[in-house]
């Protein structure tokens, strides 16, 4: 796989140091060749969920500064096709951050998502392909 997408979970665990997967992040970040991939969604998520951690916070963003992830999404130009992964997808349910993560294994073919949320095994990129992830239940 040459291109990771990371989701909200892993960056949550990896900023937060109180997160049960805290330690399962760091290590799978040691191993990963920058940039990260995702999409202003996850980086919305990730920011309301560290909360008030001012420290915590302040890494995300060195995080992006620093060009270790990037955000390589425009939902404008991709709107349509997550509409229809939101809907397909109602019953699971699919939140927006999920499709549109979905969306850009669609155009990435050769990435994986950096996950901790066991949808993805339920979601499918193309129609019918499984989306290959990186997640501590693999």
């Amino acid at each position: 796989m040459s291109v990771v997408l990371v989701d909200t979970g892993p960056l949550v665990a990896l900023l937060d140091r109180s997160d049960a997967g805290h330690g399962w992040a760091v290590e799978v970040f040691k191993s990963l060749r920058p940039p990260l991939l995702t999409c202003e969604a996850v980086l919305a998520e990730v920011w309301h969920l560290l909360g008030d951690s001012g420290p915590s916070r302040n890494a995300l963003a060195q995080l992006h500064a620093n060009r270790i992830i990037r955000v390589a999404f425009d939902f404008e130009t991709e709107a349509a096709a997550i509409w229809r992964l939101l809907e397909k997808y109602s019953d699971v349910p699919m939140d927006f951050a999920d499709a549109c993560m979905v969306r850009m294994t669609e155009l990435h073919s050769r990435a994986q998502i950096w996950t901790m949320d066991a949808d993805f095994r339920v979601y499918r990129r193309n129609g019918r392909q499984q989306i290959p992830t990186l997640s501590p239940n693999r």
